[in-house]
C-alpha cells in the first residue's frame, strides 16, 4: 500500500489518540519556539484574506493498541448483522476511528505545543496524547500542575510553553483570542503524512537524529501514488502506480548521478531527493495552470511546492494523474537531451555556471519553432557573449581587483577547447559513435577557483636560495650542457660566497643573455598571464615561480607529489591529486608554444601562443 497525505484542521485531529514511542524524547520546545508559533498565527490572521496556514509534517502510523483489540473484535461481532450495506460500512468506519491510535513519528513537539495552547485556552473536546514510557505526562497535560513542574524535565517544559502562552494573551482582549480560537481549529493545518508500510523507527532516526525533514518530493509522492487519486479497476489502478513508482525511482536515481546534477546545479544542495527541483519548475511556472486565485495563498516557505500539488489534485474535477506526471517526465526528458549533446551541455553549464537559471533556460528552449541549431544561435550565443562582455577586450591590463573578470574568458575558453577536440575525433572515420569528453562541471564546481598568474607577479622572486634552487634544478631537469651542469652543481654547494651575483652570472649564462622575451611590469597583468587555479592548489605554492609552478600541477594532476632530492633527482611519492582544468594544465605543458624548449620560464613568446589560441578558439563569442 501507498503512504497517505492530506492537510488536517486541528479541528480534524479533535477525538484522535496519539501514541508517544519510547524512542522519541520528551518535550522539548523553549520559550522562543513557543513565542515564534504564537506571533506567526497571528501574523496570518492579520493579514489573511483566505487560505490556512500550513504546519509542517505530522508523520503517523495508525495501529490497534493490544488493549483494544479485544473493544475491536467485540465491536465487529455486533455490526456483522446491519441491516444495510450502508449502515454496515458507516459503523465499521466508526468503529475503526474510536479504537485508532496514531503513533506519532515527527511532529511530537509541534502537536503537544497544540494541545497545551487548547488547553490554556479551555477548549473542549480535544485529541489526546500518550508517551509510553512517560505515562504521568498524559495526565498532567489534561491538568497542569504548575507546582510540580520541578518533577521532571518533561513537566517543567509543559509548564512553561503554558506560562508562555498566558503571558502573551495577557495582552490580548476577549474578541482577539475568540478569534484566535476560531483561526486556530479550522486555519492551522497539518500536513499528515500517513506511513503505511514503512519501518517507523527508520523514519524518525532520518527526520530526527539525522535532521533531514521529509522534502516536497516525498510528500508529492504520497499524492502520485495514493489510490484513491486514480480511476478504473485494482489491476489498471496498480499498474499505473507502479508504472509511475518505478519511473519516479529512475529520474531520481539519475539525478543522483553528480556528473549529471552539477550539469545544472550548485554544489551546496543538501536535501535527500532531488526530483524536488523538477517540481520547484512545475510550481514556479504554473505548468499545471492553476487559476491565480488557486495560487494566491501557496506561500513562500519550504513546503509551498507541495501545497501546490495538494490544490491541484483536489480541485480537479477529473484528476488525470497521468497529464500531471507527463510534465515531470517532459522536463527530465529535455535536461537529459541537453546532457547528451556536446554543444548543449557544454554552453548551457557554462550559463548555469555564471547565474543562469535553468527555468529561464527552459522557457527559450520551448519557444515555437524552435530547432536546437536556432537554440544555440539566437540564444545561447547570445547570452555567452553578455556573460564575457567585461573581458572581450583581450589586451587590456587588470589590476588586481579586477583580475576575476577574466574568469569567464577562461572557463568558456576551456569549454570550447573541449569541444573543438571532441568535433575533431567524431568527424573522423575511426571514431562514428558520438561517445566524448565532456567538461567535468562536477568537478569543477566543488572547487573554488581563482584566475593566477602563471608567471609569478612578485618582483625579484629570484632572490632568495629555495627559488634559486628550485630555479637551476628545473633547468637540470630539462635539459643542459655538461659545463653548465656543473656550473650549476658547483653553485649549489658553494654557499660561502657572494651567491646573488654568482646566481645572476650563472642564470645569464645559462639564458645566453638577459632573456628580452621575459613579461615585464603590466604585461604581467594581461590574459596572456592568467589561468584558472583551484584555491588550495594556489595556496601551496604562493608566488613561486612558472618551473615550481610547473611541477606542482602536473603532480596534483597525476595524484602525486613531485620533489627534487639533494642529488638533484626527481622523487615522487603519492599524494592528493586535484582537477586541473584542461587549458591550465596545457598552459603548464607549454601546449600553446611547440617550437619552446625552455621549460623553465613563461615568456612572451609562450604568452603570445597563449593568447593566439584564445583568439582562434573563442573567435565566435569576441567582438
Amino acid at each position: 500500500m501507498s503512504n497517505k497525505i492530506e492537510l488536517k484542521s486541528i479541528n480534524e485531529l479533535f477525538g484522535m489518540n496519539f501514541y508517544i514511542p519510547a524512542y522519541q524524547r520528551g518535550y522539548r520546545w523553549n520559550i522562543q519556539q513557543v513565542k515564534d508559533l504564537l506571533e506567526d498565527i497571528q501574523e496570518f490572521i492579520e493579514k489573511k484574506k483566505e487560505g490556512f496556514y500550513c504546519i509542517q509534517p505530522l508523520v503517523v502510523k495508525r495501529s490497534i493498541p493490544d488493549g483494544k483489540i479485544n473493544d475491536f473484535k467485540t465491536g465487529l461481532h455486533k455490526i456483522y448483522n446491519a441491516e444495510s450495506v450502508e449502515l454496515l460500512v458507516d459503523e465499521t468506519e466508526k468503529l475503526i476511528f474510536e479504537n485508532t491510535q496514531w503513533e506519532v513519528i515527527d511532529g511530537q513537539q509541534r502537536l503537544t505545543t497544540i494541545y497545551i495552547l487548547l488547553h490554556t485556552l479551555d477548549v473542549k473536546n480535544k485529541y489526546e496524547i500518550e508517551y509510553q514510557t512517560r505515562r504521568d505526562s498524559k495526565s498532567f497535560l489534561d491538568n497542569i500542575d504548575k507546582t510540580k513542574k520541578e518533577e521532571n524535565i518533561d513537566y517543567f517544559h509543559i509548564s512553561e510553553t503554558k506560562n508562555t502562552i498566558e503571558d502573551w494573551f495577557k495582552e490580548k482582549g476577549e474578541q482577539d483570542k475568540i478569534k484566535f480560537i476560531e483561526t486556530l481549529l479550522k486555519d492551522v493545518q497539518f500536513i499528515w503524512y500517513e506511513s503505511v508500510d514503512e519501518d517507523p523507527i527508520k523514519i524518525f532516526t532520518r527526520l530526527n537524529i539525522g535532521k533531514i525533514s521529509l522534502t516536497n518530493s516525498e510528500l508529492i509522492k504520497a499524492l502520485f501514488l495514493n489510490k484513491s487519486n486514480f480511476g478504473g479497476s485494482y489491476q489498471r489502478v496498480r499498474l499505473q502506480q507502479n508504472e509511475i513508482a518505478i519511473e519516479w525511482d529512475q529520474i531520481e536515481y539519475a539525478l543522483q548521478n553528480d556528473e549529471f546534477w552539477l550539469f545544472l546545479h550548485k554544489a551546496n544542495y543538501d536535501k535527500p531527493t532531488r526530483i524536488d527541483f523538477i517540481f520547484d519548475i512545475i510550481c514556479e511556472k504554473n505548468i499545471l495552470k492553476l487559476k491565480d486565485e488557486q495560487r494566491k495563498n501557496l506561500g513562500s516557505d519550504d513546503y509551498k511546492t507541495f501545497r501546490y500539488f495538494y490544490k491541484w489534485f483536489k480541485m480537479q474535477e477529473n484528476l488525470n494523474i497521468a497529464d500531471c506526471w507527463k510534465e515531470v517526465k517532459i522536463i527530465f526528458q529535455t535536461i537529459q537531451e541537453w546532457y547528451n549533446d556536446i554543444k548543449l551541455y557544454h554552453y548551457i553549464g557554462f550559463l548555469i555556471e555564471q547565474g543562469t537559471t535553468v527555468s529561464i533556460i527552459l522557457d527559450k528552449w520551448n519557444e515555437p519553432n524552435n530547432t536546437i541549431e536556432k537554440f544555440i544561435s539566437d540564444y545561447l550565443f547570445i547570452e555567452i557573449k553578455k556573460k564575457i562582455d567585461k573581458c572581450s577586450d583581450l589586451n587590456r591590463q587588470y589590476e588586481d581587483s579586477a583580475r576575476p573578470q577574466c574568469r569567464p574568458i577562461l572557463l568558456l575558453h576551456n569549454i570550447q577547447t573541449v569541444i573543438n577536440q571532441n568535433q575533431s575525433l567524431i568527424e573522423k572515420d575511426k571514431y562514428k559513435l558520438p561517445v566524448f569528453y565532456k567538461f567535468p562541471f562536477h568537478l569543477f564546481k566543488k572547487e573554488v577557483w581563482n584566475v593566477e598568474h602563471i608567471d609569478s607577479n612578485t618582483e625579484n622572486c629570484l632572490e632568495n636560495d629555495k627559488v634559486q634552487k628550485e630555479w637551476l634544478s628545473s633547468c637540470l631537469i630539462a635539459g643542459v650542457s655538461i659545463e653548465i651542469v656543473c656550473e650549476i652543481r658547483n653553485f649549489l654547494n658553494n654557499k660561502t660566497i657572494d651567491n646573488q651575483n654568482n646566481f645572476e652570472k650563472l642564470r645569464l649564462n645559462i639564458l645566453s643573455s638577459d632573456n628580452k622575451n621575459k613579461l615585464e611590469g603590466s604585461e604581467k597583468d594581461m590574459l596572456w598571464n592568467f589561468t584558472l587555479l583551484d584555491e588550495s592548489t594556489n595556496k601551496s605554492y604562493g608566488n613561486a615561480i612558472f618551473s615550481a609552478k610547473r611541477r606542482v600541477i602536473l603532480g596534483k594532476d597525476q595524484g602525486k607529489k613531485i620533489t627534487i632530492d639533494e642529488k638533484f633527482e626527481i622523487m615522487e611519492r603519492k599524494s592528493e591529486s586535484a582537477f586541473i582544468p584542461p587549458c591550465t594544465k596545457n598552459v603548464f605543458l607549454k601546449y600553446y608554444n611547440p617550437l619552446t624548449n625552455n621549460l623553465r620560464e613563461w615568456d612572451k613568446t609562450d604568452a603570445e601562443a597563449y593568447l593566439e589560441n584564445i583568439k582562434k578558439t573563442l573567435h565566435d563569442f569576441l567582438n
